[in-house]
């Protein structure tokens, strides 16, 4: 008798693993499931200022060059109220410039005035402004100080420049709010 007419006969079931038929217990997927919502619930709700200024904090002060040639300060960017000033990617996110166009009117109503910042070199960022139909002067924070005393490099993997961040500040001069958004747009009525 040939090996496989012995096992033809057998009346025993081939010996399986029970755990592959079931799968995972169910506490297992837990562990699985569990930091994946939280990083969601983060980047969809925007992450607090996790190691930059802090809300409270005085704002550090600043003096940068815009694309329509013009000096700005900290001073006069609160002449006329709060300031959300917004530190983006800048060319290469369309939605970063977009984020502006909505942004502005929508904050204007409300007192306040959208400051964007952006790391690139001014004619650039002066060319995608145009593209998009964008007046705003972008200030230009070419050697990263600013952004980096506002602790906006470094966030969601970009380490040569900010992702998409906020820091509003008041007439006092104080950092009130803070928050970093993985998406590269965020609705108006979100901020």
């Amino acid at each position: 008798m040939t090996q496989t007419t012995k096992n033809q006969g057998s009346k025993r079931p081939p010996t399986t693993s029970t755990s592959s038929k079931r799968g995972l217990p169910w506490w297992s997927w837990l562990a699985i499931l569990l930091p994946i919502a939280a990083l969601s619930a983060v980047v969809l709700a925007g992450m607090e200022d996790p190691e930059g200024t802090a809300v409270g904090s005085a704002a550090p002060e600043f003096d940068l060059l815009a694309t329509d040639g013009s000096r700005y300060d900290l001073d006069s960017v609160l002449e006329d109220g709060d300031a959300l000033l917004y530190f983006s990617m800048g060319p290469g996110c369309d939605g970063c410039f977009m984020q502006i166009m909505e942004a502005e009117d929508a904050l204007a109503s409300r007192g306040i005035k959208l400051v964007p910042i952006m790391v690139n070199p001014a004619v650039v960022v002066a060319g995608e402004a145009q593209r998009f139909g964008i007046s705003t002067p972008i200030l230009i924070d070419s050697d990263q100080e600013v952004s980096n005393a506002y602790g906006m490099i470094g966030i969601y993997g970009h380490q040569d420049r900010p992702s998409h961040s906020f820091a509003l500040v008041d007439q006092n001069r104080q950092v009130t709010w803070v928050r970093h958004y993985a998406e590269m747009y965020v609705p108006a009525e979100q901020l």
